[in-house]
C-alpha cells in the first residue's frame, strides 16, 4: 500500500526516483526499495514524504482513503470550481 502510493503520488508530481532522493538527502536506490516493498520509510520520511507530496500522513499510510489539497493561494472562484469539478467527477463514478 504505502509502496504504491509513494510510487503515485512521485509520477503525479513528474518526479523521478532520483529527484525524489535528492528532496530527501538519501540513496535513489532507498526510493527504489520503498516503492518495491523491499523496504519501509522511516517515520522521519513518512512525515517528509507527505509534505513534499502536500498530503497527510494517514493517506500516505493508506490509513484513510481522503486526500487533502491545499487550497492556499487561490482566489474564491478557483476554489469553488475545483469543488465543482471534484462533484463532478463523483458524480460520474457513481453512474458506473
Amino acid at each position: 500500500m504505502v509502496a504504491d502510493r509513494i510510487r503515485f503520488l512521485r509520477e503525479q508530481m513528474q518526479m523521478t526516483q532520483t529527484d525524489l532522493s535528492k528532496r530527501l538527502g538519501i540513496t535513489r536506490s532507498s526510493v527504489n526499495a520503498w516503492e518495491l516493498g523491499i523496504s519501509i520509510p522511516s517515520t522521519q520520511y513518512i512525515v517528509e514524504l507527505a509534505e513534499i507530496f502536500g498530503i497527510s500522513t494517514d493517506f500516505l499510510l493508506g490509513v484513510e482513503d481522503t486526500a487533502t489539497i491545499s487550497v492556499a493561494g487561490l482566489t474564491q472562484r478557483d476554489i469553488q470550481m475545483l469543488c465543482s469539478i471534484i462533484a463532478y467527477m463523483k458524480e460520474q463514478h457513481s453512474c458506473d
